[in-house]
């Protein structure tokens, strides 16, 4: 199998399942019958805020590329557009008005990974000459343009982040409380564990389903008012570990939509040394992102909902989480939504 932008696919991947021009991968099993199926799950109509506040963890201490959301104004007249009064337009008017602006890392808070978030170096035209690659053969620097790149015209022209916007993201989402297990010590949850877990919990993953990890690492993001101590959190709460073959095939084989965790990265980072002279720095990334087009969610807000579903003896909710609609972003801030 082979198109115009790939001769081979990576090992492991399902690059042109969906077809040959594809943009949202594993999303495309979102269907109307997994989204009934969803509906189902809804209850008592009660829901939950999935979202941390977006200016959280607070600073750029954690992540030196990202700095917390800044909100500005635009003047008007003598001063500027917030608590502006109409009547120094006309005088016969009441109203008084504010509008305001952000500039918002899209991948500081509570997120989506897009598909254009992580690629890899790969030779996916079989010449010996490997390239700036992302799911399903497109291309940094073409595809994926950054300022390196190009003079003007950045973003992302395919698999931007608009593109999972459009795809309905609203599914069944079933909660594996690894806090319950493991409260806030690190854990390297590999398949083994998950597959413990899932057991004792009794939670069924099914095809279309969103995985969703409470470890409580989000929880004391909070408790940390905005001063996050890196040290603390490196050695807190359950990741997954992305250099477990076993893990990643279940992850291929369970046909689940998307991964959301309340931590930094859903798995370990850094992750431990991979085989070979060359691998990937975030191995579960490259897995999902790269090689399924799987969305990753990433610093999710679950107490709440997480202490629900233990008093109700449940483990599946209604999640309806789309990220912005901003064409050209490889991320985006989200709030998704459980109703239960």
């Amino acid at each position: 199998m082979e198109n115009a932008r790939w001769k081979i696919r990576p090992e492991g991947s399902n690059w042109g399942d969906f077809g040959p021009d594809d943009q949202i991968g594993r999303m495309n099993l979102l269907t109307p019958a997994t989204r009934l199926r969803a509906v189902r799950e809804v209850q008592h109509g009660d829901a939950f805020c999935l979202s941390l506040p977006l200016d959280y963890p607070g600073g750029n201490a954690l992540f030196q590329h990202r700095k917390e959301p800044r909100l500005f104004h635009d003047r008007r007249g003598d001063g500027y557009n917030y608590n502006y009064k109409l009547s120094s337009v006309c005088g016969c008017f009441t109203d008084v008005v504010s509008d305001d602006a952000v500039m918002l890392f899209t991948q500081y808070s509570t997120q989506w990974d897009g598909l254009g978030h992580v690629g890899q170096m790969f030779d996916a035209m079989g010449t010996g000459a490997p390239e700036k690659v992302y799911y399903n053969g497109f291309r940094g620097g073409t595809d994926i343009v950054g300022p390196d790149d190009a003079a003007s015209g950045w973003g992302a022209k395919s698999i931007g982040i608009e593109h999972m916007a459009t795809a309905g993201i609203q599914g069944r989402g079933v909660m594996v409380d690894l806090e319950r297990i493991h409260g806030r010590s690190r854990a390297l949850v590999g398949y083994e564990e998950l597959m413990r877990v899932l057991e004792m919990q009794g939670v069924t993953v099914e095809p279309g389903d969103f995985l969703c990890l409470y470890t409580g690492f989000a929880d004391l993001i909070l408790e940390m008012n905005k001063q996050p101590d890196g040290d603390v959190l490196a050695r807190s709460c359950s990741v997954l570990n992305g250099r477990d073959e076993k893990l990643l095939q279940w992850i291929t084989d369970s046909g689940i939509v998307a991964i959301c965790a309340d931590n930094f990265a859903v798995e370990a980072y850094p992750a431990e040394a991979g085989q070979g002279d060359h691998y990937p720095a975030l191995p579960l990334h490259a897995h999902c992102l790269f090689k399924l087009g799987l969305h990753l969610g990433e610093l999710w807000y679950f107490a709440e909902l997480a202490q629900w579903l233990r008093e109700h003896k449940r483990s599946a909710f209604l999640l309806t989480a789309p990220p912005l609609r901003l064409p050209g972003a490889v991320g985006s801030p989200a709030t998704p939504i459980a109703t239960v």
